[in-house]
């Protein structure tokens, strides 16, 4: 394939050197078993892939994102990120905080997107740490093209001399999703150098640059890996269509082939009522992955992709002999926002 160095297929890998990158992620995160669970729940062998532990400002998955996106942003000679997400974005936290670490402002865009919330939701948890980073914000209604509205906020903020750069929510662009390419070379290494290899990846869906990304990725290098996505918002058919569009502008960066549309995974059976609303299933794979393993989730991404996996093992989807790799997204920042559902969810 295009870009890709031709080496033997066991030692195959993307060069990532052409594209501008700045540094602000731990990598390789660890590979973990999660043998508590796997015992517990009976089934096949659960792994997770720590992306709670990417180091920027308590971690998640936007930091393998930005460090593409904030490259990007640096070779512009931007002086300012601006982005939008939900008030409890773990985009929009780990944006701020990158601008930190080159010296950029920030200013973000809000959508009250969790209907239901006290005021304390706007105060707290992620927000509290967008404040503590001194980004600039706004909040929007819910129901707005939240992108369309950050490029409008972008256009105003050039006029007035600065020099932003806009980042689409979740990071979720081509340039962005190269981090999850880069994720998947970093499964794709650590499958070679240590002879651990996995049957599934299952991670929770959103805007989908994260599994556009690793799918990308492990197309690009020829690694059968299927990656399941438990959506958190959109049905299953958007969902998927959403994913397919980006993966395949991924693979164009890439310089690789595109793929069928029948290769994106997606199970919509664990949204609930909406997005950021934990359902029943939400608060239990919270309850047990920090009961069982210590393990910390957030009540919107994480451990709603967790209740997919929880839920797929007790029907019997994946066998008892295959081994199951979760990609933990961070965001456990979240859960104060979520204090008084989570209390009531453990009497």
């Amino acid at each position: 394939m295009a870009n890709i160095e031709t080496l033997p297929r066991e030692a195959a890998r993307i060069d990532f050197d052409r594209f501008p990158r700045t540094a602000l992620c731990h990598r390789p995160t660890p590979i973990e078993p999660l043998p508590r669970l796997s015992a517990l729940l009976g089934g096949p062998s659960i792994f997770i892939k720590r992306d709670d532990c990417t180091g920027l400002a308590m971690g998640g998955n936007k930091t393998r994102k930005l460090e593409f996106l904030v490259g990007e942003a640096m070779q512009q000679k931007a002086d300012m990120l601006v982005t939008q997400g939900a008030v409890q974005s773990n985009h929009v936290r780990q944006t701020a905080a990158a601008a930190c670490k080159v010296g950029m402002k920030c200013h973000v865009l809000l959508e009250r997107r969790v209907p239901g919330r006290d005021a304390s939701y706007e105060e707290t948890g992620n927000v509290l740490l967008d404040n503590l980073f001194g980004a600039t914000h706004e909040f929007r209604p819910a129901g707005l093209d939240m992108n369309a509205e950050a490029e409008a906020v972008t256009a105003k903020l050039r006029e007035q001399g600065h020099r932003p750069y806009f980042i689409p929510g979740g990071g979720s662009n081509p340039t962005g999703a190269l981090g999850y390419a880069n994720c998947a070379q970093e499964i794709v290494d650590h499958t070679r150098e240590t002879g651990q290899a996995f049957d599934w990846l299952v991670m929770g869906t959103g805007s989908t640059g994260t599994q556009a990304g690793l799918v990308a990725g492990f197309h690009a290098l020829d690694h059968a890996l299927p990656v399941m996505g438990v959506s958190v918002r959109q049905p299953r058919e958007r969902q998927m269509n959403a994913v397919h569009a980006l993966t395949q502008k991924t693979l164009e960066k890439l310089g690789a082939e595109g793929i069928p549309l029948s290769k994106i995974l997606v199970d919509d059976g664990y949204v609930g009522e909406g997005y950021g609303i934990p359902a029943e299933s939400t608060l239990e794979a919270i309850r047990l992955l920090a009961r069982q393993e210590g393990i910390l989730l957030d009540p919107v991404y994480s451990a709603k992709g967790m209740a997919g996996l929880i839920g797929m093992v007790r029907q019997g989807f994946f066998k008892p002999t295959e081994r199951v790799l979760f990609l933990h997204t961070g965001g456990s920042t979240a859960l104060f926002a979520y204090q008084d559902q989570l209390l009531a969810s453990l009497n």
